[in-house]
């Protein structure tokens, strides 16, 4: 269900005239010399605007690297002075909004590991009233939009309108190049139901590996998103957290030299064009909407047929004929075996929905 969230626009708090918005640190802060000398190189990059640090590291297990904590606070107090970046740390409780406050510190967020806890969420949102405080939000490490969508509902009730999302996708079981996998149907369904929310980027936890960011950075721009989160640190082979997936300053100013940053619109003839496309996917839709109503209306009558004949719902033989089939004929149009599969696997379950409903609704037969 669409919401509109009171969000003030991002170009209208934080000076960013140059696309994309790049926000860029390492992943900790390590000691005073490592943030202040990765600052004074990202400063010399146009894109970036703001200088993220984390100073509490929420980890798996107790015996890795946890942070420098408030002491780091004090260094990113030199980053705003010598460079004039903005700078942004993330917060899990209270006590760090609190700290940060009154370290003048200009943006928080609130990571993955918080928001999957809307407890903590709301804990943090009322230490938020009456603030008036940048906070961008990260996705929850589950794939769940209502959970995403709930952490930045309950910010902005808090009286928080700059508000910004954090896309650094997703953990799962699946096998995956991708630390942690993209799964871009989410965040693009977040900017359907929250048109005016502004969309931030995280490469470095999507991919977990420097060697991907680029391709990740330019599907994101591809996608129309507002901004890149990306960690830079001044030696990240001695990263104290998350080194393989961290770049040096130079090394960030070639990936935004290489992206392709395309127009969100284009000529009369192109918008002409493009209309005539879209009118007829608009057609093949509605035929695609009334295929699968009749298929619909054929399994309700083979349900019907099943429950008066006493025959079970599933049966595995035919199912495992329809996948093997379908897929074969799918492969030959050259569409995508992992989208048929899924798409397969959905109308088999719509189908054992409908049966079921059947059978629990005449359960004599």
């Amino acid at each position: 269900m669409a919401t509109n969230l009171e969000i003030i626009p991002i170009n209208e708090w934080l000076d960013c005239k140059e696309h994309p918005l790049v926000i860029s640190g390492p992943c900790s802060a390590e000691n005073e010399e490592q943030v202040i000398s990765t600052a004074i190189q990202l400063a010399q990059i146009n894109n970036v605007k703001v200088y993220r640090a984390g100073l509490w590291k929420p980890r798996t297990r107790p015996n890795y690297f946890e942070g420098v904590g408030s002491k780091g606070l004090a260094w990113l107090q030199r980053v705003k002075e010598e460079t004039n970046l903005k700078v942004a740390v993330e917060v899990a409780k209270p006590s760090h909004i609190e700290k940060c406050l009154a370290h003048g510190i200009d943006i928080l967020w609130i990571g993955a590991r918080t928001v999957v806890n809307p407890f903590s969420v709301q804990e943090i949102a009322e230490a938020l009233k009456g603030v008036d405080i940048p906070v961008m939000v990260k996705n929850p490490i589950n794939p769940d939009l209502t959970l995403w969508m709930g952490a930045l509902e309950r910010v902005n009730k808090s009286g928080i309108k700059k508000l910004v999302a954090v896309h650094r996708g997703f953990y799962s079981l699946n096998q995956s190049k991708y630390r942690n996998p993209p799964m871009w149907e989410i965040p693009i369904e977040l900017k359907r139901l929250v048109p005016n929310i502004p969309i931030i980027v995280d490469p470095s936890h999507i991919c977990g590996n420097k060697e991907l960011l680029l391709d990740i950075s330019q599907k994101a721009m591809d996608l129309e998103m507002d901004g890149l989160m990306i960690e830079s640190h001044i030696k990240p082979w001695a990263a104290l957290s998350d080194a393989k997936q961290q770049i040096e300053p130079k090394n960030l100013k070639l990936l935004l030299e290489n992206l392709v940053i395309r127009e969100m619109s284009g000529t009369k003839e192109f918008e002409n064009k493009l209309t005539s496309y879209r009118n007829q996917i608009d057609e093949i839709d509605d035929e695609l909407l009334d295929i699968l109503g009749r298929r619909l209306k054929i399994v309700d009558e083979i349900g019907q047929y099943k429950n008066e004949h006493k025959i079970t719902i599933l049966q595995l033989k035919r199912w495992s004929y329809i996948i093997e089939d379908r897929l074969k004929k799918g492969l030959k149009h050259n569409l995508d075996r992992d989208f048929l599969q899924k798409l397969l696997e959905l109308m088999h379950a719509e189908s054992l929905r409908i049966q079921t409903e059947i059978m629990n609704k005449n359960p004599e037969n």
